[in-house]
């Protein structure tokens, strides 16, 4: 098993303090003969900008949270944050650790409403703490420093609208137009996702279509009717293509994962599959049942069970 996403936002954020913490704390023992000066503050700051990797605006604050510079941003000092407080700001609601640098968890920021966060360096004298040197960073402009995060494959379950689980034995499954043709559009899936370059596959057996994104296009998806869905030959519109040799799922499983979901569309009259979806790639499916409760988890997990066992987790 890969890691979280939990853990993936932690060796990032590691990263990021490892590159921000020394430079930030020389700021901020260089701020501590001019403690109180305004304009000396903001001079230096303004010098020392440029140190800080990344960074959006630079402040000073009193152990209160309250501004004893200018924001000092690359196009120099912007006035009119003297004397702001910033207490209540998430930032500032957080427990400094022991060694002085607070690297805060993601906002949205005041002025932008962009995701942000905050560094905030202690500034100490022989007689305690005087405040703190703040930066502030936009995430658009923070270097990703972690491996691109892999989502995990293990099974997964959400449950959907209560207002639905609850009314879910007062309703019936009304026969769709794909129903009746079931076989045929399968069929045509099969073909698209093994020999003419679909990767993946949402199939909605209550609305009776399909949507499909090629490899040859992958950043647009393409609907699939009900009118198309009975057509075979709307296979040459679509080029034949070898079935990837880096592919999850192996081709010959394909047919068995959409006759595993017809079966729990048809199964049963009130816990049925409304949508699914298929992707070769990470080799997940997941489906959404009457109840509006979804799985995501990886095909072969899928084809080890049965319809009365989906009938009875869905329940």
């Amino acid at each position: 098993m890969g890691p979280s996403w939990q853990d993936s936002i932690y060796r990032q954020r590691e990263e990021l303090a490892r590159m921000l913490r020394e430079p930030l704390a020389q700021l901020a023992n260089k701020c501590t003969p001019v403690w109180g000066d305004r304009e000396r503050l903001n001079a230096l700051l303004l010098d020392g900008f440029s140190s800080i990797p990344y960074c959006t605006y630079l402040y000073a604050l009193d152990p209160d949270g309250l501004q004893l510079s200018d924001n000092i941003s690359k196009d120099g000092v912007m006035a009119g944050h003297f004397h702001r407080n910033r207490a209540e700001r998430p930032y500032m609601q957080e427990a400094m650790p022991a060694w002085g640098f607070l690297l805060s968890d993601a906002y949205i920021s005041q002025s932008g409403q962009r995701p942000s966060l905050t560094a905030l360096q202690i500034v100490a004298a022989d007689t305690g703490i005087l405040g703190y040197v703040g930066a502030d960073f936009d995430l658009r402009s923070l270097p990703v420093t972690s491996a691109l995060y892999q989502e995990p494959a293990d099974w997964r379950q959400v449950k959907g609208d209560p207002a639905i689980r609850g009314t879910l034995f007062l309703q019936t499954r009304t026969e769709s137009p794909m129903d009746r043709n079931m076989q045929q559009a399968l069929s045509i899936l099969e073909e698209l996702l093994t020999e003419r370059g679909v990767f993946q596959c949402q199939i909605h057996f209550s609305s009776s279509q399909a949507i499909i994104w090629m490899i040859d296009d992958p950043l647009r998806y393409r609907i699939l009717d009900q009118e198309v869905l009975k057509d075979p030959d709307i296979c040459l519109l679509y080029p034949s293509r070898p079935y990837p040799t880096d592919a999850a799922i192996p081709p010959s499983d394909i047919v068995r994962i959409l006759d595993g979901m017809r079966d729990l569309r048809l199964v049963d009259t009130t816990i049925y599959l409304r949508t699914a979806s298929i992707n070769i790639f990470n080799g997940m499916v997941s489906l959404t049942f009457s109840c509006d409760g979804s799985h995501y988890m990886r095909y072969d997990e899928f084809l080890s069970k049965g319809p009365a066992f989906w009938s009875g987790i869905s329940a």
